[in-house]
């Protein structure tokens, strides 16, 4: 049992590196983590816009919006009278957003909008968006559950995330404490099914090249929330790791992404 106890620490840590001091660090960097991967954040806009189909009209609520940057696509079909609701947690992270009537912020969890403890200016949402970010809900069934409950008819869904074990170039560690605190992919669909919600769920694909140096750079950035939970000192002799294990200048690694949808009907 004490292996058991010890990965429930790791994830209340995790969970607890959710607040405003990680996310102010990471806000300052956000957006400059991906700015030499354009191609990456058009391809993965793309695949929501692919899986939603969403409509002119439609009531987005985007949860762990961030700052925006993989909305940039949906903006398309919203206006400055539905706009798209960017909830997240982190002021720091709103603070960011761009300057735009389509897009309007709400500083929340998604507990607390599914338990309908925040306003939101919609009674019902036609889109809940979760982009890599239903890792950090504690009680995943309850919450999709309350946030089924908040659509309309013909509403849904979508989850992006990643799988358990990961390809990524990481040290070790950090690719065991990921694995110890990622929900299942398979789990999340059964909790859309539990939730009256007709489900789909795929895996999809991107390759990745990245010089080294720059992958080193984003794990000193912690851009990962995991990388959050190690000590500067750790991060450091991970990147020495990184390094050992790829020698090469630039590094190849395929970045797989399950893609789960609940349509309520």
């Amino acid at each position: 049992m004490a292996g058991c106890a010890d990965r429930g620490a790791r994830r209340d840590r995790v969970i607890d590196l959710t607040n405003d001091e990680h996310y102010q660090r990471l806000a300052k960097t956000y957006e400059r983590n991906w700015a030499d991967r354009p191609e990456y954040v058009a391809w993965m806009a793309d695949r929501i816009m692919s899986w939603l189909d969403p409509r002119p009209g439609d009531r987005v609520a985007d949860i762990g919006s961030g700052t925006g940057l993989f909305l940039r696509r949906l903006l398309e079909t919203a206006s400055a009278g539905t706009p798209i609701l960017c909830v997240d947690p982190s002021q720091h992270m709103l603070d960011l957003l761009p300057a735009d009537p389509r897009l309007s912020p709400v500083r929340a969890t998604a507990e607390q909008i599914a338990a309908g403890e925040v306003a939101m200016p919609y009674e019902k949402v036609d889109v809940f968006v979760f982009k890599e970010a239903i890792h950090h809900v504690k009680d995943i069934p309850a919450t999709l559950s309350g946030l089924a409950g908040r659509l309309a008819p013909g509403g849904r869904i979508l989850v992006v995330t990643l799988p358990r074990r990961l390809e990524y170039p990481l040290f070790p560690e950090a690719l065991d404490r990921f694995a110890a605190n990622q929900p299942e992919p398979g789990l999340i669909a059964a909790a859309m099914a539990a939730a009256g919600l007709d489900t789909e769920h795929r895996s999809e694909e991107y390759a990745v090249t990245i010089d080294r140096e720059q992958w080193i750079d984003l794990v000193r950035n912690r851009w990962m929330s995991v990388l959050s939970t190690f000590s500067a000192e750790e991060i450091d002799e991970g990147a020495d790791t990184i390094r050992l294990l790829h020698p090469e200048h630039e590094i190849t690694y395929t970045d797989r992404f399950a893609f789960i949808q609940g349509v309520k009907r």
